[in-house]
This record gives structure tokens, sequence and C-alpha cells, in this order.
């Protein structure tokens, strides 16, 4: 019988140690799936890698730390470099965004163990636009899933070489890696240009760009993937456009934020609808519809939250009232939403973006 339940024993262990890899996963739950701050550290030679503003940017080492959900710290060492175009150039923000690139098997058991390259947003000018950006990728989450997701974090940094003056922590927040979001979605990303915003799944389409009207961005083009990443089944018969980068949108208001000269605005305030030509509204019912539906979760992302001022809470509600007011009045919409048919019009202005770094 001792033999028998000897034999039961060491059975039962060797299946729980079969299960403790996803045991560890268990208590490890995905960066993007929660909501609440995420404190971390930085450190290492931060002034280095905030000038390196200009050219190829070059990875340095860092360390990233941040506490567990017993409170134990979690020291990771990851590789990092500035990245992006108009926000990473010299004189415009204090903090250009980066690059967090992590190895799988240091990274292993912690929050970031299924992340490999990821983007950080650092604060422009002040971290409460920041926070601003970040609710307006929480907005389009409210619409699809084919969209990317984000995390806030209060980041501490530490410079090693103690060039760089200590400060409170400020927030900044992580995107979604472009490939998991493809694949959470079943699709695929793809690095084409010049592909015609018709080309696009209509549906889906539609609701980003309407999306990209509601918040007053008009900084973006499919032709060019200026802040557009593209989507595709494995045929590349469909295709879907995802939207990011949003610190120029209306409904951020930084203040280094303008409309590009071209589309003759007065401010990034001023909406103006960037889709293709399309004459016939009933088009537009079933998105209309989506962010009808959608509305009072829309609103109360904003009015429930308590990181964002009063004030901004205020003139943001004011600001998507004028959206709803366009989308549920027939002429109004048509005015609107028929933009891009007007041949003497700017609807089919196309933005390029910026390709290279300005070394001025």
């Amino acid at each position: 019988m001792q033999r028998y339940f000897s034999i039961i024993f060491l059975f039962l262990f060797w299946f729980a140690s079969l299960l403790s890899p996803f045991a560890l996963l268990a208590q490890n739950p995905s960066l993007f799936e929660a909501d609440e701050v995420l404190n971390i550290t930085l450190y290492g030679d931060l002034d280095r890698l905030f000038k390196d503003r200009t050219g190829e940017a070059s990875y340095l080492d860092l360390q990233l730390s941040y506490q567990d959900e017993n409170g134990k710290s979690i020291n990771i060492p990851i590789r990092s470099k500035t990245r992006g175009n108009f926000r990473r150039r010299k004189n415009v923000c204090t903090y250009p965004p980066l690059f967090l690139n992590f190895a799988k098997k240091t990274a292993a058991n912690s929050i970031f163990q299924h992340q490999d390259k990821i983007k950080l947003v650092m604060p422009c000018k002040f971290d409460k636009y920041v926070i601003r950006e970040y609710y307006a990728y929480k907005l389009y989450m409210l619409l699809t899933e084919k969209s990317f997701k984000v995390r806030l974090v209060k980041i501490t940094l530490e410079d090693s070489e103690e060039k760089i003056r200590k400060t409170d922590p400020f927030y900044g927040f992580l995107i979604e890696e472009e490939s998991q979001m493809a694949s959470r979605n079943s699709m695929n990303a793809m690095e084409k240009d010049y592909v015609r915003p018709d080309q696009i799944i209509l549906e889906d389409f539609l609701r980003m760009a309407v999306f990209q009207y509601m918040i007053g961005n008009t900084d973006w083009s499919v032709q060019f993937r200026q802040n557009i990443k593209l989507l595709s089944d494995d045929t590349q018969d469909k295709m879907i456009a995802v939207p990011y980068d949003f610190d120029h949108a209306g409904i951020v208001g930084a203040p280094y934020a303008k409309p590009a000269e071209a589309l003759l605005l007065s401010s990034v305030q001023e909406r103006r609808y960037r889709g293709f030509c399309i004459e016939d509204m009933e088009q537009y019912e079933k998105v209309f519809a989506l962010f009808n539906e959608k509305k009072e979760d829309i609103y109360q992302l904003y009015q429930n939250s308590q990181l964002l001022e009063k004030s901004y809470i205020n003139s943001t509600i004011r600001y998507l009232n004028g959206f709803y007011q366009t989308i549920n009045s027939p002429r109004l919409a048509k005015i609107d939403f028929t933009y891009p048919c007007d041949p003497t019009g700017t609807g089919n202005v196309v933005i390029k973006g910026l390709r290279e770094i300005s070394e001025n």
C-alpha cells in the first residue's frame, strides 16, 4: 500500500512540474490586459540615449525595473533606442519616444515575458498630453478589436552618469507590438506603400476615417502609411488600416500640433474628413450607427477619468458634442463627409509625413 501511495505521489509531482510553467504564466497577466498604471524605472546612460536625435538610432543597454503584485522588485536588462520622426527631432520634445527591446530569457516570468520590441511614448512637452493621447487610443479600442492596445506607465528616470537632473515620475504609455495586434486579429502585418484607400475593406476604412474625423486628426494617409498600419489576410485580398500616433489630433491639443499647410485648416481643432469620395451617404449609415451605439461608453471614458483635468474633460465633451451633432444631421453629415468629392477642396491631399530626420 505504501508503495502504491508513493507511486501516486510521484505521479502527481511529475504532473505538477509539467503545469508549473503555466502556473507561472497565470501569475503574470498580459501587459496590455490590465488598466492600472504600471510604475517602471529606467536606469542607464539616459543622457546619451535622449541625445540620439538624428540619423540611424543606436541601441543602448539599460535596466528596466518594476514591482510585481507581491511588491517584489523585478529588474530586467533591456536595450533601448530613440524612434519616430517629428517627436524625435532636436528642440521639439523634452524626451523622444523610445523602443524597448526585451530578450526572451531575461524577461521570462515577468509582465514583459511575451514582449519583444515595444514602443514607449514619452512626454514631448508635458505628460498631460501623453495622457490625452493615451485616451485617444482607448477611444478607438471601444470601437474595434482591430486597434492597438496601450498601457499607461509612470516613469522614473535614473541616469547612471548623473547628467540628467532628477525629476518627479511622469506618465508615458506602452503600445502593443504590431505583430501581436495582427495575430490577435488573425491577420498579418503588411509593409506596402501606395495602397489606395478604396482597396481597404470599406467598413473598416470608414470606421477608421470617421474616428480620425471625430478626434480632429488629419495627420495620416493610407497611401504612404503615415500613422497607419496595414493588415491583411493570407491572400492579401482583404486589407484593413489601423491608426496610431494621435498627438496631432485636435482632441489632444498638443501645443506643437499644427495641420499640414496644404489642408488650409486654421488649427487641429478644426475637423476635416479625409476619406475618399463617396457620394452615397447610405454607405455611412452602419458606421454612424456604431458611433451612436458607443456614444455613452465614449463619454464615460472621459467623464469617469481620474487622470484628466476637469476643464479638459468639459472641453472634450463639447468637442464630441460637435461630432455627434454632425453625424446625426443628414445635412451637416453630407457637407462634411462628401467633402473629398469636391475637386476644388483639399479633401484629397495626401499626407506623406517625414521619412527622414532633418539635421536642423
